[in-house]
């Protein structure tokens, strides 16, 4: 199934906003400047974004953070950019009594059902990129060239965690069989219990 694009070329703000409240937390306000800066974006901490973004914008953040951190920290940083982006999402955009339902439902009902719904809202966060989604032989989400792929994209992998795991089953994993930024024509992200 092909997730639908509304706004090719540009994706939600917590791409940048998140990032920056994940530096914030692991270096300080100095550290959000410095990295900010580096990717060009320095004026977006001074006045947030509150719209769709351009994707080569949050791609130039993540790749800042790449480089202006060890690899460790650099990681441990998108990771907490994407779990925040995900408990946005829990917060303000998926309604509770859809959360509810979710939560009451078996892990084999329930993941199917957030797995569609995040696919049709795919242009929030695939920019450029076409993404499918398959829950046979085991769920996954692919996202065919990826805007804001990085190696290992332990962003993407946080907010699908985070929602997976608030709202499916707490033992639900992310992983990244393929990725673009190592050249692969897609990154696909394989959803299942068991950590």
């Amino acid at each position: 199934m092909r997730g639908d694009s509304v706004s090719a070329g540009v994706i939600g703000p917590n791409a940048i906003l998140q990032t920056a409240e994940a530096l914030r937390a692991e270096g300080g306000e100095a550290m959000a400047r410095r990295v900010f800066a580096a990717a060009g974006l320095a004026h977006m901490l001074d006045a947030s974004p509150q719209v769709m973004v351009d994707e080569a914008a949050a791609l130039a953040l993540h790749k800042a953070v790449a480089r202006a951190l060890p690899p460790d920290r650099a990681e441990a940083v998108a990771r907490d950019g994407g779990r925040r982006t995900g408990l946005y999402i829990l917060a303000h955009r998926i309604p509770q009594r859809a959360q509810k339902v979710l939560r009451l439902l078996p892990p084999p009902v329930a993941g199917p059902i957030l797995l569609g719904a995040i696919r049709h809202h795919a242009w929030t966060f695939a920019g450029s990129g076409t993404v499918e989604t398959a829950t046979r032989p085991e769920m996954h989400l692919t996202i065919c060239a990826n805007p804001l792929a990085t190696p290992g994209c332990p962003w993407h992998r946080a907010v699908l965690e985070t929602l997976f795991q608030s709202l499916v089953a707490p033992d639900i994993s992310v992983t990244e069989d393929t990725c673009c930024a190592s050249g692969a024509r897609a990154c696909r992200f394989v959803i299942r219990r068991g950590r």
